[in-house]
């Protein structure tokens, strides 16, 4: 029983991130909500036994190999059904999540604070949204989950000499992307 609400408390921690980390590399929530459902699944039907310190980078592996799954199924799709053109929509018809930007510092005294932080929110979800994925992974791993560079190697599933090299090239995209809003 109480391995059961640690597991639950474990997945409702790594929710939100998990999603925003699927969003960024689908680009579409749908997809993005069905992906961290399954990865949910799979970490707990394969890794629940697992000891709790293992956890974070056993889920963030499943839910990478999911998003590469998805990607691979979506090639395969688009080559079987090229000749159909997708529908026009955009993100507020689709019900998307408006992304970080929307977040700000809610003790900003002033209005033009407030659109500052705003504005800088809305930039870096933009510019961590166009980086390459491998890039935005080592990134979102780092950086955001906090990772160190061992584990993010193990999620990504590459060396650690590529994790080095996939952050150097995403914070100076970054720091290129953002040096208006410093």
């Amino acid at each position: 029983m109480r391995a059961d609400r640690e597991l639950n408390e474990f997945l409702k921690d790594v929710e939100r991130r998990a999603f925003k980390m699927a969003e960024f590399a689908v680009k579409q929530r749908e997809d993005a909500l069905e992906i961290v459902q399954d990865a949910m699944f799979g970490f707990v039907r394969s890794y629940a036994a697992k000891p709790n310190a293992e956890w974070r980078p056993l889920f963030f592996r499943v839910l990478d190999s999911r998003i590469q799954d998805h990607f691979r199924r979506s090639s395969v799709h688009a080559r079987v059904f090229a000749w159909l053109r997708p529908r026009a929509w955009d993100e507020e018809e689709a019900g998307m999540d408006p992304g970080i930007d929307r977040y700000h510092d809610i003790h900003a005294e002033l209005p033009l604070d407030r659109l500052m932080h705003e504005q800088a929110g809305v930039a870096l979800n933009c510019a961590v949204g166009e980086l390459p994925l491998r890039q935005r992974q080592a990134f979102l791993y780092r950086i955001w989950e906090g990772f160190d560079v061992a584990q993010t190697a193990g999620v990504m599933g590459c060396s650690e000499g590529s994790v080095k090299t996939h952050l150097f090239r995403a914070m100076s995209a970054l720091r290129v992307a953002l040096e208006n809003h410093q």
